[in-house]
Parts: C-alpha cells; sequence; structure tokens
C-alpha cells in the first residue's frame, strides 16, 4: 500500500516537471510565457472572434476589426494561454463529426431532465405536429455546437410522440424553449422561455439566451448600491463580482451562475455611466474590467496566476477548488484511489494474468473500501454540531488554493484533462519503469512463483480453488490458550480483512505446526542391538525435520523406516512371552517387535499406520499428533500442513483447531493388539 502510494505521488512530481518542461520549451521557441499579455490590436479578425466565441459576447453588429477589439478589451484581458486554448477548441470543434442531444420521447421524459433536475440550462426545439423545425437541421448543429461550450445542453421534443403534452404546454407552432433556473438558491424554481421572434439567425437565438440569463444575476450600476451590496452581505458569504464596461455579462460567467447555484453569489458590476470611481478604489478595485472573490479571508483577482482564463473550464475549475463540494471531493478520491490500484499492475511480478487477477482484485477491494468510508462521512457533515469544523476545513482550503502552487496545480490540471492521450501515455511510461525497478529490486529474492507461466499460474490458481473448494471453511478461531499457550494473533484477523474472499481464503499461521504433540515410538526388541546402531542417525534426521518449508520437506524420505524395517525382515520371530494381556506392550505386525504404549499421548487414537504414506509406524520414529486425535509419520504430516491443507486427512478436522475433550477410557493399560 504505502509503495503504490510513493509511486503515485512520485508519477505526479514527473507530471508537474514534466509541464514545466513544456513551458520552457514553449518560451525557448516563442520567447512568450502563457500568463504573458496579448495586445488584441495585433491580432487577426478571425482570432479576435474566437476569443469572443469562446467568452460568449454578442458580435452581431459588429462587423469591423476595431469594434471586435474594443468587445475583447472591456471583456477582459487577453493572456497567450487563452489564444492558445481557444484556437485549439474551435479546431476540435470543427473536426468533431457529431454533438449529442437529447429527443425526448413525452411529457415524462421531459419533466425528469428538465424541469426537475433544476442544475443547468437546457434549450429544446419543439417540432409542431405537421409541421417543419424552426431551424434546419445543419443550423441546428451549428446551434448545438456554440451552445454546449458554455455547458448549455440541447434537445428536441417532437409534438407528434405526445401531441396531448404539446396542446396541454401552449405549443401549437415550432418553436425554441429554454429552461434555466430562476432564483439563486439551490434547487430553486425553474422558468420556461419559449422565444417569440422571428429571426432563426444563430447570432440572435444566441443573444435572446444570454440575456434570459443575465436577469438572474444581481446587476449594479450605481455606486451606491455597490456600497451597500459590499457590506451587507455576512462574514461567510462567497460572492464572485464583475466590474466591466459592458450592457450584460458575458455568456460564460452567466453559466458559471447556474453551475454554482446555492455555492457563490454572482454579481455583475456596470461601471459604463459612473462618475464616482472613488467607491471603486475604496474597495480595492483599481483598474477595470476586473473579476474579483470576494471571500472572508479578503478579495482575490482572478486573472493574475497561472491557468487562470477568461473561459468557462478555466474558471470552474478554480471556483470549484476554493468553494468544492461533497460530489467533487468524491469525484477526486475516485479518481486517486483507482489511479493507486492500477499500480499494482506494474509492482506484481509474475505472469501476465496473474498481474490482471491482482488487479481486478485491488480495484474491487480499493473501491467498496471508499464507498464504505464515504457513507460515515456523510452522516457526518449532516451534523449541525460540525458546521464550525466544516467551515475551518473550507478555510484552511482557500488559504491554500489562492497560492501561485496552486495555480500552477490547476494549470497542469487544466492542461492534462485537455490531453487525455498524454496523461496516459505518461502513466503507462511510468508504470514500465515501476516495472523494471521492481524487477531490479527482486532480483535476488525472487521466488518460483515469480518466473511462473501463465498457464502454469493458471493451473495453481486452479488447484487452490479446488482445494479450498473441497476442504472445510476455515475458522477465525485459534487455539486456546490452554493448549500450548496459543494465544489469539489481532493480526491474522487484519489480515483477513484485507481480502475480499474473507471466508473462503483460509490464511493460517504455520507456526502452530512447531506446538502440534511430537513423540518417538518406542518398542520392545530381542534385537536391541541391531537397532540402536541406527538410533543416532534417525535422531539427526528427525532433527532436520523441525524446518516446515514444503520445498524443504520434499527433500526428507523414510530412511529410518525402510532400514528398520530390513532389519526386521533379515530377523526372526519375536519371542510372545515378552507381551502379555497384562503388560502395556503389544505385538507389531513386525514379529520379532512390540509397541509401548505408555509412551503414546493419552489424547491420542492408537494406530499403527500412516495414512499419509500408508506405511506402518516402525520403533524409534518420530510421530506427530493432530488436535483430532489422530496420529501420522512426523515428516509426513508436516509436508502436508506446510503445503496449505490445514486439516486432518482423515477426519478433516482443522489442524489448528482444538476439539472438545474426549473421555478417557478406564483402563488406559489394557492391552491392545492391532491387526
Amino acid at each position: 500500500m504505502w509503495l503504490k502510494l510513493f509511486f503515485l505521488l512520485l508519477y505526479f512530481l514527473v507530471l508537474f516537471l514534466l509541464a514545466r518542461v513544456f513551458e520552457a520549451v514553449v518560451w525557448y521557441e516563442t520567447g512568450t510565457f502563457a500568463t504573458q499579455l496579448v495586445d488584441p490590436v495585433t491580432l487577426s479578425y478571425k482570432k479576435l472572434k474566437t476569443i469572443i466565441e469562446c467568452r460568449g459576447l454578442g458580435h452581431s453588429g459588429l462587423a469591423e476589426k476595431r469594434g471586435v477589439t474594443e468587445l475583447v478589451e472591456k471583456s477582459g484581458e487577453l493572456t497567450q494561454g487563452e489564444l492558445y486554448s481557444a484556437i485549439k477548441k474551435e479546431k476540435e470543434q470543427t473536426e468533431a463529426a457529431d454533438y449529442t442531444t437529447t429527443v425526448f420521447s413525452g411529457e415524462i421524459h421531459f419533466y425528469e431532465l428538465v424541469e426537475d433536475t433544476k442544475d443547468g440550462i437546457w434549450l429544446v426545439q419543439v417540432i409542431a405536429q405537421n409541421q417543419e423545425a424552426l431551424l434546419s437541421s445543419s443550423n441546428w448543429e451549428k446551434m448545438v455546437q456554440k451552445v454546449s461550450q458554455f455547458g448549455i445542453r440541447t434537445g428536441t421534443f417532437n409534438c407528434s410522440s405526445d401531441n396531448r403534452s404539446c396542446i396541454k404546454r401552449g405549443w401549437q407552432r415550432s418553436t425554441l424553449i429554454m429552461s434555466a433556473p430562476q432564483t439563486s438558491a439551490s434547487k430553486g424554481k425553474v422558468m420556461l422561455k419559449e422565444y417569440t421572434s422571428g429571426y432563426t439567425e444563430i447570432e440572435q437565438i444566441f443573444g435572446w439566451m444570454t440575456s434570459h440569463v443575465s436577469n438572474r444575476i444581481k446587476t449594479l450600476r450605481h455606486s451606491e448600491q455597490l456600497i451597500e451590496e459590499w457590506h451587507s452581505k455576512p462574514a461567510h458569504s462567497m460572492r464572485m463580482f464583475l466590474f466591466a464596461h459592458l450592457s450584460q455579462p458575458p455568456a460564460f460567467f452567466s453559466s458559471l451562475s447556474v453551475k454554482f447555484t446555492g455555492r457563490i453569489e454572482f454579481i455583475f458590476v456596470d461601471v459604463r455611466r459612473w462618475d464616482n470611481h472613488s467607491s471603486l478604489s475604496n474597495i480595492g478595485v483599481t483598474q477595470t474590467p476586473a473579476y474579483i472573490l470576494k471571500m472572508p479571508e479578503g478579495i482575490y483577482r482572478y486573472g493574475n496566476s497561472t491557468g487562470e482564463f477568461l473561459s468557462l473550464a478555466a474558471m470552474d475549475t478554480f471556483l470549484r477548488s476554493v468553494q468544492p463540494e461533497v460530489n467533487d471531493l468524491f469525484v477526486l478520491s475516485l479518481v486517486l484511489i483507482n489511479l493507486l490500484a492500477w499500480m499494482d499492475l506494474f509492482i506484481t511480478q509474475g505472469a501476465t494474468v496473474k498481474r490482471f487477477v491482482v488487479l481486478i482484485r485491488t480495484l474491487g477491494t480499493y473501491n467498496s473500501i471508499l464507498l464504505v468510508s464515504w457513507l460515515p462521512v456523510l452522516a457526518l457533515l449532516q451534523l449541525p454540531y460540525l458546521n464550525t469544523l466544516y467551515g475551518f476545513s473550507l478555510k484552511l482550503l482557500r488559504y491554500a488554493d489562492t497560492t501561485t502552487l496552486a495555480s500552477l496545480i490547476r494549470a497542469d490540471w487544466t492542461f492534462y484533462s485537455s490531453h487525455p492521450a498524454l496523461f496516459l501515455s505518461t502513466y503507462l511510461f511510468h508504470g514500465l519503469l515501476v516495472d523494471y525497478f521492481e524487477k531490479k529490486r527482486r532480483c535476488g529474492t525472487r521466488n518460483q512463483e515469480d518466473s511462473t507461466t501463465n498457464l502454469e499460474w493458471l493451473a495453481n490458481l486452479w488447484d487452490w480453488y479446488t482445494s479450498y473448494l473441497l476442504h472445510p471453511i476455515a475458522s477465525l478461531q485459534q487455539f486456546p490458550s490452554d493448549y500450548s499457550d496459543w494465544e489469539d494473533d489481532p493480526n491474522f484477523l487484519l489480515e483477513r480483512l484485507a481480502f475480499p474472499d474473507l471466508w473462503l481464503r483460509p490464511l493460517v499461521n504455520v507456526d502452530y505446526i512447531k506446538l502440534l504433540p511430537t513423540w518417538r515410538l518406542k518398542a520392545v526388541s530381542h534385537h536391541k542391538e541391531s537397532v540402536s546402531g541406527i538410533q543416532q542417525d534417525n535422531e539427526m534426521e528427525s532433527q532436520e525435520l523441525l524446518d516446515y518449508s514444503p520445498a524443504g520437506l520434499s527433500r526428507h524420505s523414510h530412511h529410518s523406516t525402510g532400514h528398520q524395517r530390513e532389519l526386521c525382515n533379515q530377523d526372526g520371530n519375536t519371542d510372545p512371552s515378552l507381551s502379555s494381556d497384562n503388560d502395556p506392550i503389544s505385538t507389531c505386525p513386525c514379529d520379532h517387535t512390540a509397541y509401548d504404549w505408555s509412551q503414546w499421548p493419552a489424547d491420542m487414537l492408537l494406530c499403527s499406520e500412516c495414512v499419509v504414506c500408508l506405511e506402518n509406524f516402525v520403533s524409534e520414529e518420530l510421530l506427530m499428533g493432530l488436535p483430532c486425535g489422530h496420529a501420522f509419520h512426523q515428516q509426513c504430516i508436516v509436508v502436508w500442513l506446510a503445503a496449505g491443507r490445514h486439516c486432518c486427512p482423515v477426519c478433516r478436522w482443522p489442524s489448528y483447531k482444538k476439539k472438545k475433550e474426549r473421555a478417557t477410557p478406564s483402563n488406559t493399560n489394557e492391552s491392545i493388539h492391532l491387526d
């Protein structure tokens, strides 16, 4: 987790440095910065019209360059970055083949999207029954292209699909309907305006729309109104002022007032006929046009920092950073958590299929945790006792977002979001570098799983799935403290909670194998001298079996068993007088040996064969028992358990879970003869 977070932060640092490199290259080639001002007089008429289109200024009556230049100067200062963005956006719109527009199927569909949403502006073309549309197909596409850059959604309502609704609303002829919130309150009433003019030019219709939208913005035309408005509002309010020599604000400013309804109040100050400019200097406005954000902490002049262009996208990014809503924070956290999860694709080593399986698991886990984590956050935000904390957090955020570093980050966000191919390619290149360095770092400690192929890993995955599908589901309960002093490990539960397959994947610490009861099988024989010769070798091999890794255990074999069984076959029969019914010694399958059952643990079931290797027990062999009471060769059962099969081979009882105490036999010294 921390490694992925480190690589993600490193990637953001690389993006920041790469953006500075791009700025240096542009400066080297052109000798200008993005924040450098541009004189509109030096621009062509086509470029000036492009700037006016992006700002949303009406220019239907301006046919000369001089009038267009004055309009650009009155709306705000022009920078190199804004000019580049406007030209690039116009080129993208020209190359775009089509534009999405909604086709309403009836009254309910229209009401849900237009009237009930209350969070945007709509332009709907109503086509009356048996009539032609007001705008032709080509003009409607141009209109959609023009208004979509200001966040205005479009749609078409054909009365032939629901003529009764058209009659009820009075739509007897083809027309245009505009929908916009009527008040500045959140989720306020929506007003519907019908276009009644007979002109069908695009500029005329656009001017009609902007005039209606600007009417919902408070307009101040006298200095007394400005002074009263400046000092009348509460200290915690957020207001955006536009001081300009214009009859109405630009379309992008009016559209933002709709998007930030209930969060930020937009005010337009018309200073064309002012004779008292001292009121402007008293509040800190030294020149016009000016975009001033009045915050409780003071005023901030928009447009002086990097990336602060006079466009809808740039100002929207700025306002969302200083006054975010819960949905903005959720989307940001969703993007970051998915970028963090995708780092697993490059950090994980091994087969390609394994990488994608781990990636899917990580994406599911991280997104599930994110959704669950947001539920208590939303509940806490509803508490009135946390309003003070919420306001203090916003204050700290505004202090941070009005710095130069924050403006650079916003500019980089706007740049990379407008160039998604560059963002994805840099992320892929960074991931490949992470993969390379991870391979180098793990070169000395690379295990066998990292070198498996796709087919081998899929086969191992299938074996794992079938193994745990057939085995009983592992319990979270460990051995109680009265059995070998085993305690519950809290890290065990935390490790299981970190995986989505909580109840299917038994994560058991194999250290419990060292605490299982182990004893050496004793026997009485005439040939003790022959057997004692190999006793020392058996003890050395038994000592080596303390290594419980599957790789180490696979090297051991039943050397002592075969050696003793060979001695058993060479000698004669054992004297039966050595064993009697009153003696805790019974004969074994080998004629000359008898088991000493007094050395057998009391809670273990008596047996003479290991069901793992299907071989009989021989004297001096090291045995191991499980909590269920079954006994096996020590090396056989350790290999079984260390391979991940944490259950008894006979009864399938979990090998780390203590079983209920069994009743003690009445005569423990009774001789048991095994066939």
